[in-house]
């Protein structure tokens, strides 16, 4: 994980402390991003993520991108009215609320982010700027023509993230005859 020099102060408990050289470093906190979907899939990557921050002290931030519509956007004189907008993203910021709770209840530290763009691209940027460590998100697991027509964002971020990425598929219930 990342590792922070404090200027001209001693890191008590820092990693090293007692070595010559070393008593400069501290370890920051492990940070995961979580793309929510509202999904089963998203749910079930963010129980995950839970599992795995909770064993390194991780902080969690949580990430919902509003897609724009396909209307023929504000060059074409098409826009969805702003109070439109804003009560759907009071609508989703109290949605993710839920999530939160999950996160804090589980005693970690987290935050919520909605922004409006590509999915992909956003998660992408969102990992850039806030220098995250790991990406935890689900996926739809789309085969044959809608994987072909619709791609697959998780695989799209896995391509293009600066960090790794863990794609947890939602578990198949398997028949015991």
């Amino acid at each position: 994980w990342k590792l922070e020099r404090e200027q001209g102060k001693a890191c008590q408990g820092a990693v090293g402390e007692n070595e010559p050289g070393r008593e400069d470093l501290l370890m920051a906190a492990p940070r995961f991003l979580v793309p929510i979907d509202f999904s089963e899939y998203a749910s079930h990557a963010l129980d995950y993520a839970i599992t795995l921050a909770s064993k390194l002290g991780a902080h969690v931030t949580l990430l919902h991108v509003i897609q724009s519509l396909p209307m023929g956007g504000a060059d074409m004189g098409v826009a969805l009215p702003y109070t439109y907008l804003q009560d759907l993203e009071a609508e989703i910021t109290s949605s993710l609320q839920a999530y939160l709770e999950r996160v804090t209840a589980a005693g970690l530290e987290g935050d919520m982010v909605v922004v409006h763009g590509v999915p992909f691209n956003e998660i992408v940027a969102i990992a850039r700027v806030q220098q995250v460590d790991l990406i935890v998100m689900g996926t739809h697991g789309r085969t044959g023509l809608q994987h072909v027509l619709l791609g697959s964002v998780a695989e799209k971020v896995v391509r293009l993230a600066p960090c790794p990425v863990l794609v947890a598929r939602q578990p198949v219930s398997v028949s015991v005859s």
